[in-house]
């Protein structure tokens, strides 16, 4: 049997990684600025999350949620009071799209409706009703047509106020957008989001799965318009690689057994890995950090010549140059050994590193993007 060929791979092969670096099996070393789709938020192979993973493992790593799993309450609480939520439950899943998809189906359970509001550049991740939610027809199988979802322009508040009636079940948008480009949905318009789904009965969902967990400067991005969502999806970060998920809920909503479930949701060693990220960005102040050396790096490259815009919060950094970027990113990994990010705008790249990525490691960045920049600005 062979793999289904469904990714473009670069020849490389990471074969240890730590903190913000990566190593492939010649040795050769490589600064992660990436860090697999923003997913990792304390640092590869961080000493704590090694010791409680590795501990849980020799203990149990799995049983079904047909039994009492304290370490999911542990994690709850931990999560409830850093984001700031402590009065929401919590749902455990395994991946974003898989948050999504319970929130949505959370929403049409509560008000007993079908119709969904996305909007232009979403992401919602690649499984049913998350992919009819995503604005890529690219990944969107014949089967997952649906007339339930409506699209509408991000950032536009007025055409939100067009289009919402009693028939709509639920808004979903990004914190901030991250495939599209790192769009920032602005703080007026997730008061707008919040405004109209307060009058006309629908929930508010919130996909903080690549914009959440500390990563903008605040625990959720959507914490800087101090507006509060019924549903709030979070994944990636969360376990630091390890697959996990969840959907932070309400007290509005009420609970009934059978309503949701999973089978590895919730886990033994999903617990553990997403009660030592906790822990991380608690003791050693990640959100604040990310803040910091995330507005370090977005004032440096607005300096540079050949960049249109830099666009984001934290470290979730777009920066759209004025010209296509695929080269360019090229150049990075392959001559300076530097990982970045992609996105379905073409002249972006995206920054998502370790939320604790040191100020000597952004600046090895930093020059050699210049560096790169130049070369590649006078060949464009």
């Amino acid at each position: 049997m062979k793999l289904f060929d469904v990714y473009p791979l670069f020849d490389i092969e990471p074969s240890g990684a730590q903190g913000s670096w990566l190593w492939d099996k010649a040795g050769t070393r490589y600064l992660d600025l990436y860090g697999g789709h923003a997913v990792i938020s304390i640092g590869h192979s961080h000493p704590h999350y090694v010791k409680q993973l590795t501990g849980q493992a020799a203990r149990i790593g799995f049983y079904s949620n047909s039994v009492k799993i304290s370490l999911q309450e542990e994690l709850a609480e931990k999560l409830g009071e850093l984001s700031g939520y402590s009065g929401y439950s919590l749902f455990l899943c395994n991946s974003g799209a898989e948050a999504n998809e319970n929130a949505l189906k959370l929403a049409s359970f509560h008000n007993g409706r079908k119709k969904i509001i996305a909007f232009s550049g979403a992401f919602h991740g690649r499984t049913s009703l998350a992919v009819a939610a995503t604005d890529d027809s690219a990944i969107s199988a014949p089967v997952n047509g649906t007339g339930n979802v409506l699209f509408l322009s991000f950032n536009d508040g007025q055409a939100l106020e067009a289009h919402m009636d009693e028939s709509v079940c639920a808004v979903i948008v990004e914190g901030i957008q991250g495939v599209a480009g790192v769009r920032v949905a602005s703080e007026g318009f997730l008061k707008t989001i919040r405004s109209v789904c307060d009058q006309w009965g629908a929930m508010m969902i919130l996909d903080e799965v690549q914009s959440g967990y500390g990563r903008s400067g605040r625990f959720f991005a959507h914490q800087y318009a101090g507006a509060q969502p019924d549903l709030i999806t979070v994944a990636k970060g969360m376990g630091n690689g390890f697959p996990v998920g969840g959907v932070l809920i309400s007290p509005r909503f009420q609970a009934r057994q059978g309503m949701l479930g999973t089978t590895f949701g919730g886990n033994h060693l999903a617990c553990a890995a997403g009660i030592a990220v906790l822990d991380v960005i608690r003791e050693e102040g990640l959100v604040q950090r990310a803040l910091e050396t995330g507005s370090y790096i977005m004032d440096q490259v607005k300096r540079l010549e050949g960049v249109r815009e830099v666009r984001g919060r934290g470290l979730m950094i777009g920066i759209e140059l004025e010209f296509a970027c695929a080269a360019l990113r090229k150049r990075l990994l392959f001559e300076e050994r530097i990982f970045t990010g992609s996105a379905s705008d073409k002249n972006t790249i995206r920054i998502l590193p370790a939320l604790n990525i040191k100020r000597e490691e952004a600046d090895i960045f930093l020059h050699a993007f210049n560096k790169v920049l130049k070369s590649q600005k006078q060949t464009a």
